[in-house]
């Protein structure tokens, strides 16, 4: 076979001889001289704080570009070009204080009331539009417990894992040829079920009005696409799991620990973009009324959180905060030195950084604290609005979503499919 690049080689071009058919790998004389450079893997991952931000700390005085940073603001040195800050935008409707965690990335209304059901996430809905071929989805995490930001389309609640060593494990540990095995034959199984159900589905076809016609459509649709999930998941088990230099991250034996908790996390998190088995992650940062492991702390961060203007509890909250902030600081960091494509992770991933309470010593849900970093937009200013009039943070949410590349002008509450100065 004589092989010349005067024309550029098919990707499916292959080698014969004695027998013998051998497939070439990817090269760059399969790629015409006009060919497009490829487009970025965009990434999200979406962090919420669920016992708030104090906004003094937090928002800027400024507004626009060149803003004097705030207290909290400056341990973000030399990002503030990597991302923007909102002030004033919320979810309209969304209430319930604490409650409203359910909601940070849904925008379902009183998330608090008797009736309430939630509906289908950010990071969620970009999954089903874009089906990503990674080896997971999504990732949902949480800094403890199981209570996640991510929501199923039927405003089911995804488990997430708080166990950062669990995650690495599933990430990058291989299991024995016999764990690959059973996980192939479990899949199998479950692929041979759908075949059957679909099968008796059928059968009742004939004998149903239009509407339950249309309805079976529907199931049937589901089915298949439950096969091709199945069917990527039996791919995904023959295939070895990346080889990473980081070691297994070491579980805090406390949840006080709240970086203990957090830095790990991040660290994964970082890891599963980098080697591409994700693009798409959900971190719960979870309160609680417990004493967090540090320095300085003496008060149960829950009642730190409802400060009532108490400078010495502020104080103290601001140790709690500035520590967190930090971590995501590294980690934003982290992205920013990490080389993808032409330009580096952070380029190619969103940072949504926030909380579901503006002012959580009251259980306020307006003027959410919400920062947003990476992703090729034109960052570096403080983007301020009148929490009275303000658009809808889903605003915000539809814009990060045409960035993923969803073709998209709206999400559930949006009024609209950009934020007003915000650009790429």
């Amino acid at each position: 076979m004589n092989i010349t690049t005067k024309h550029f080689l098919s990707r499916r071009a292959f080698l014969k001889g004695a027998g013998v058919s051998m497939t070439l790998p990817f090269l760059d004389a399969m790629v015409p001289a006009f060919a497009a450079a490829p487009q970025p893997k965009r990434k999200l991952v979406s962090i919420c704080t669920t016992l708030g931000i104090h906004g003094p700390a937090f928002f800027p005085e400024q507004h626009g570009r060149g803003y004097e940073p705030s207290r909290y603001l400056r341990l973000l040195d030399g990002l503030q070009n990597d991302f923007t800050v909102f002030s004033g935008l919320s979810h309209p409707d969304v209430d319930g204080g604490h409650a409203s965690a359910a909601s940070f990335l849904t925008a379902a209304r009183h998330p608090g009331s008797s009736g309430f059901r939630n509906s289908i996430s950010l990071d969620q809905y970009a999954v089903e539009k874009l089906t990503p071929d990674t080896r997971y989805a999504s990732l949902v995490l949480a800094s403890a417990g199981s209570y996640g930001l991510s929501w199923t389309r039927g405003g089911v609640q995804i488990p997430a894992d708080s166990r950062a060593s669990a995650v690495y494990a599933k990430l990058f540990l291989n299991g024995t040829p016999e764990e690959v095995s059973r996980q192939i034959r479990r899949l199998r199984d479950g692929q041979s079920i759908m075949d059957s159900v679909a099968s008796r589905a059928k059968a009742l076809e004939r004998s149903l009005g239009s509407q339950d016609r249309d309805k079976l459509d529907q199931y049937f649709t589901s089915v298949r696409e439950l096969e091709v999930r199945l069917a990527k998941s039996e791919a995904w088990a023959n295939t070895p799991k990346p080889r990473v230099s980081m070691k297994a991250p070491v579980d805090p034996a406390s949840r006080t620990d709240l970086i203990g908790s957090l830095r790990p996390h991040l660290d994964v998190i970082h890891l599963a973009l980098e080697t591409d088995s994700t693009r798409f992650v959900t971190l719960n940062l979870e309160g609680f009324n417990q004493v967090p492991t540090i320095e300085g702390v003496t008060q149960d961060w829950h009642g730190l959180s409802h400060h009532g203007k108490d400078p010495a509890k502020i104080e103290e909250l601001a140790l709690i905060e500035g520590a967190e902030i930090r971590e995501v600081g590294a980690f934003l960091s982290k992205l920013k030195g990490s080389n993808a494509g032409e330009g580096s992770l952070l380029d190619e991933t969103m940072v949504l950084y926030g909380s579901n309470l503006g002012n959580a010593s009251n259980h306020e849900t307006k003027n959410l604290p919400i920062l947003l970093a990476g992703g090729g937009f034109k960052h570096g200013q403080h983007l301020a609005f009148n929490p009275e009039g303000s658009p809808p943070l889903c605003n915000l949410y539809v814009q990060m979503l045409q960035r993923l590349g969803v073709e998209a002008q709206s999400f559930a509450t949006s009024r609209a499919a950009s934020i007003q100065g915000f650009e790429v």
